[in-house]
């Protein structure tokens, strides 16, 4: 399948008299390992959910363009995964029962998952573990579980919402091991974080506060042209203008 780009125009969400999200707009080119960095209540959570198709923007827009042009959301989403923040496994399946499921969920052939399913356990070394039930696995192992059901029908847009909140320093340093062998393979990845360390570790991020975008773009030109030495600085000195 050929890879999508997503852009977004002046979107606004709001809840009730609260609004999410006030106007943004970015563009997330395809095969990218793109970062959504901001701290919480940033907007972050919103912005993938408008991304994933399960919330509808108050106002602005959301374009999906593969090879030849734009393409319709339901094109895209045959090839969209999406993991969320919060925790979406059963903690009384196992790993193999997880990888089961998705399987019937997604329509698999026999001989794709089987494929599919024995690269995925294996890069990420859970095969020994395919017993565990979930609810016994450690954070990272969890969240690496996560990723597996996520990329079983191998999409060519992935969206992780905060996927190492919560894991520890070795787990998270896995973690975006992973993501570069994924980001290798030309598919359009955007991870959300509010770890500002992890910005300097994506293609491109895009700086969200308060439901304003702050800045987009490769994350070392972003910190020469503010003249800052880490992002903590850039969000601080916004902070202060």
């Amino acid at each position: 399948m050929d890879g999508f780009s997503i852009r977004t125009e002046g979107l606004k969400k709001d809840f009730g008299p609260v609004r999410a999200l006030k106007g943004v707009s970015f563009d997330l080119s395809a095969g990218l390992l793109h970062g959504l960095i901001g701290s919480d209540g940033a907007g972050k959570t919103t912005t993938m959910r408008l991304l994933a198709g399960l919330l509808r923007p108050t106002e602005g827009s959301i374009v999906y363009s593969g090879a030849g042009g734009p393409v319709s959301f339901t094109e895209v989403r045959r090839g969209l995964a999406y993991m969320p923040q919060q925790p979406s496994l059963y903690p009384d399946l196992s790993v193999e029962e997880h990888l089961e499921f998705f399987r019937e969920l997604y329509r698999l052939e026999p001989e794709d998952y089987a494929r599919r399913s024995r690269e995925l356990l294996d890069i990420t070394r859970l095969e020994q573990f395919r017993g565990r039930r979930a609810g016994l696995l450690s954070g990272g192992m969890y969240k690496k579980l996560g990723l597996i059901c996520a990329l079983l029908r191998s999409p060519s847009v992935l969206l992780l919402d905060e996927p190492t909140n919560g894991v520890d320093p070795i787990s998270r340093r896995e973690f975006w091991g992973l993501l570069y062998g994924l980001a290798a393979g030309k598919i359009l990845i955007l991870v959300s974080t509010s770890y500002m360390d992890e910005a300097e570790r994506c293609a491109r991020v895009h700086l969200l506060e308060s439901g304003r975008l702050l800045a987009s773009g490769e994350p070392r030109s972003l910190l020469k042209a503010a003249g800052a030495a880490s992002f903590e600085d850039i969000f601080i000195k916004k902070a202060v203008v």
